[in-house]
């Protein structure tokens, strides 16, 4: 009694530096598992956001970055975006989307509050356009060319909206008109049709562009599981980058930089948490992708050049790009990659599905069609978990056979326990050879668990990942099954007149909410139903493992916290079944009663000394 007393006091101090060095000392020892406050949130930009001027592009004569100016943007006119999903403005300045709020999304659940800022123009505390421009070839002059500098002139309509494009003209005086149609679809897609007519007598060599620019770094979830920066599909290959490899690269047109040659598919931009901007040229012709970083100005800038055109006198030309400017809807960006006319080749990797993307797929297909029958992500959730247990039912049935007849051996293992004492050798072969006479595999009781970390690392990233799940309410007090529960035993779950201490806090960590709670019973009541450990010290560490994890997982996601209640619960009541069905009720209960001294194995007698 008292080595399992001092078991007991052991376990108990090992749980509690398990969860403060995993809570306290975590996000320093091991950062890229916890979200961090991005350093730069709070800080300005730089007083001068003006590129260093660039040596000549591999296109053309000059690079179509050479300046993104930051006079007169504040002064420059403004043609007005609305949209059912947008609001906001484009510069003539450059022609610069630059002013993007997204309508139908809310910085926090109070549906009273600011909706989200995609775009940004320059002078705001973090920039974020899109400008679209043309470099110049080798037989035309930088000046006679629209860059970012360039205020063009409105030439049709006053608001740009689903069904109401708007033109924009600016010549220059060597004859060069350029011609620009901007339209915008009911979601999120823009697109850019410019027109270039060479009224003069000489020949003109121009090339287009698109541009996606961020000054300084933005901020990041720094979660592991979330891509946030570059992302790009190259001829059918899709890549990721982080903005910290961006300045690490080599020397390109006087800044860091490289250069990325496609035969005609892709696309590339910058992909945020649910958000992000994308640039599609058109498909089946040969575009550019360049991903740089300007040091004088802390400038992320990814670029799509297209290839020279040349315009012989009285010649026209007309090219087309596209911009994605939104959320990363799953519906939205499969919509645009199935469409029948001028479809985005692979447009649904954007969305980062991870290593596992061959569960996470069609784990959010089933997730997403069940939300779209049922109207609650949380009702889905757990429909999604009666399937996936279902899917695994006749390997799982075969594995709680084999516990169900592991806790029937119970008797007999404490017997060998008593008769071996403390020869772990003995007792290590006669429960070998007790296994084989009752035809009993110890091991098939880890093929549940050895299926069931792959679909939970898959359901974590989905639900931390797709957008869908963002500010998803399930029942009461469950606003957001993307966030952890806000509920706390420090004010009795609300009954109390206080407010509960802030998410992500130490006192939420240790006064944690009901949906944890609920987790650690269940984790609880399905270990009842396995065998115990043979040793002592095992046991009684399997038995504390419940309540350390209701802990450790208190932060993660409801939506994930949910998913996990809901299987273990599934997973309890089939093993009970189970081992009922073997006659072997099991007794919940058992360590709250005293239990009998075991029954003394009569030991053989020993040998008579001749």
């Amino acid at each position: 009694m008292e080595d399992q007393n001092k078991n007991l006091l052991l376990a108990t101090v090992l749980s509690a530096v398990v969860i403060l060095v995993w809570f306290v000392a975590g996000p320093m020892l091991f950062p890229s598992w916890f979200p961090k406050e991005d350093p730069n949130l709070n800080a300005l930009p730089p007083a001068t956001q003006t590129a260093a001027a660039t040596p000549a592009a591999t296109t053309g004569t000059a690079s179509p970055t050479a300046t993104l100016a930051t006079a007169p943007e504040a002064a420059a006119p403004r043609l007005k975006i609305d949209t059912p999903k947008l609001s906001g403005s484009i510069s003539l300045l450059g022609g610069r989307i630059d002013d993007l709020l997204l309508k139908t999304y809310r910085q926090t659940v109070d549906p009273k509050s600011d909706p989200v800022t995609l775009l940004s123009a320059v002078g705001s505390e973090k920039p974020y356009y899109a400008v679209f421009g043309f470099g110049a070839g080798a037989a035309t002059d930088e000046a006679d060319v629209p860059g970012a500098k360039t205020v063009w002139t409105l030439s049709k309509g006053d608001t740009l909206s689903p069904g109401k494009p708007v033109t924009l003209t600016w010549t220059n005086p060597k004859g060069l008109t350029f011609t620009r149609d901007i339209s915008v679809d009911d979601n999120f897609m823009f697109t850019i049709a410019d027109t270039v007519a060479n009224a003069g007598t000489a020949e003109a060599q121009v090339y287009p562009y698109g541009i996606i620019a961020r000054h300084g770094l933005p901020k990041l979830e720094g979660v592991y599981v979330v891509h946030e920066g570059p992302v790009s599909r190259l001829d059918g290959k899709t890549s990721e980058q982080k903005y910290a490899d961006l300045p690490k690269l080599a020397d390109f047109e006087g800044v860091k930089g490289q250069v990325s040659e496609s035969k005609g598919d892709g696309w590339t931009g910058f992909t945020d948490h649910y958000w992000q901007t994308i640039l599609i040229p058109e498909q089946g012709q040969p575009f550019s992708e360049v991903e740089k970083y300007t040091p004088n100005g802390d400038i992320y800038q990814i670029e799509v050049r297209k290839p020279v055109v040349s315009l012989a006198p009285g010649a026209s030309t007309t090219t087309e790009m596209r911009f994605f400017a939104g959320a990363k809807e799953w519906g939205t960006v499969r919509a645009y990659q199935k469409a029948a006319t001028d479809p985005v080749p692979g447009f649904i990797d954007s969305i980062d599905w991870g290593w596992f993307f061959f569960l996470t797929k069609p784990i959010f297909y089933v997730l997403h069609e069940m939300h779209g029958l049922i109207g609650n992500m949380g009702l889905a959730i757990i429909g999604l978990t009666f399937i996936l247990k279902l899917l695994v039912l006749p390997l799982a049935y075969k594995s709680y056979v084999s516990m169900a007849r592991m806790k029937e051996l119970q008797p007999e293992m404490e017997a060998l326990k008593e008769r071996a004492g403390d020869d772990k050798a003995k007792l290590q072969k006669d429960m070998m050879a007790l296994y084989k006479e009752k035809k009993v595999n110890p091991a098939a009781g880890c093929l549940p668990i050895f299926f069931q970390i792959p679909i939970f690392f898959s359901l974590y990233k989905v639900i931390y990942v797709t957008i869908e799940l963002r500010q998803s309410s399930f029942v009461g007090w469950i606003t957001d099954l993307s966030a952890p529960d806000t509920s706390s035993l420090f004010n009795a779950f609300g009954l109390l007149p206080w407010d509960a201490p802030a998410t992500g806090s130490i006192l939420h960590t240790v006064f944690i909410g009901l949906l944890p709670i609920l987790l650690g019973i269940s984790m609880w009541l399905q270990q009842k139903l396995n065998p115990a450990p043979a040793d002592p010290a095992q046991a009684t560490m399997m038995a504390w493992m419940p309540w350390v994890f209701m802990f450790m997982l208190g932060r993660f996601a409801s939506g994930l916290v949910l998913y996990w209640i809901t299987n273990n619960t599934i997973t309890f009541i089939q093993q009970y079944l189970i081992m009922w069905s073997h006659g072997k009720r099991p007794d919940l209960m058992g360590n709250f009663r005293r239990k009998p001294a075991p029954v003394p194995v009569a030991k053989p007698p020993a040998k008579a000394k001749k």
